[in-house]
């Protein structure tokens, strides 16, 4: 059995009967009482986040959790469609338990998470830098560029990021896909 000496940022455990990442956690030490263990933490299979703490030494209920590579196809009517890469088996997931859907290109690999004890589906990751084109920007003016101002431009999927002046509809961009931030240009 784990105890809460074990906890660790992205742990997913067993809670009142749904699954949790732990996404923050720490310890509270006071003179009198035990040490307490808290975690901030979020659904997996529900979409809530709740903070809880245990006292040390308690026992946590972890869960087994196999990540696969998984390739984006199409998105239809039954969800977002990936194929396995190792079987070919094509599963259908909805658009909650991706991370970040508007950065979803054709043909990406993402990462899938799936619980070991019930072969179910529990998330879906993408890289946490991509490439996208720029399909739609404004032309920045020549000389604005003594403040960091940033302007809108629509990349390939649809999003809408915010670039730099300097940066011109059909050109590479790299993208954070956690915050969706602009990070960097792409040469060809």
């Amino acid at each position: 059995m784990a105890t809460t000496a074990d906890i660790r940022t992205g742990l997913i455990i067993k809670l009142d009967n749904s699954l949790y990442s732990v996404v923050e956690f720490g310890q509270n030490k006071t003179a009198r009482a035990a040490a307490k263990v808290w975690a901030k933490l979020k659904g997996v299979d529900n979409s809530r986040s709740i903070e809880h703490t245990w006292n040390s030494g308690d026992t946590i209920f972890p869960v087994r959790v196999e990540k696969k590579t998984f390739q984006f196809l199409y998105k239809d009517d039954s969800g977002y469609n990936f194929m396995d890469n190792e079987t070919f088996e094509q599963i259908a997931l909805p658009e909650t338990m991706i991370d970040a859907p508007q950065f979803l290109k054709d043909g990406q690999e993402v990462s899938v998470s799936i619980n070991t004890e019930t072969d179910q589906h529990m998330s879906v990751e993408l890289p946490d830098k991509i490439v996208m084109k720029v399909t739609y920007s404004e032309p920045g003016l020549k000389g604005d560029t003594a403040t960091r101002t940033l302007k809108q431009a629509t990349v390939e999927t649809g999003a809408t990021v915010n670039v730099p002046l300097f940066v011109n509809e059909g050109e590479l961009i790299r993208v954070n896909t956690k915050t969706g931030d602009y990070i960097e240009r792409v040469k060809e």
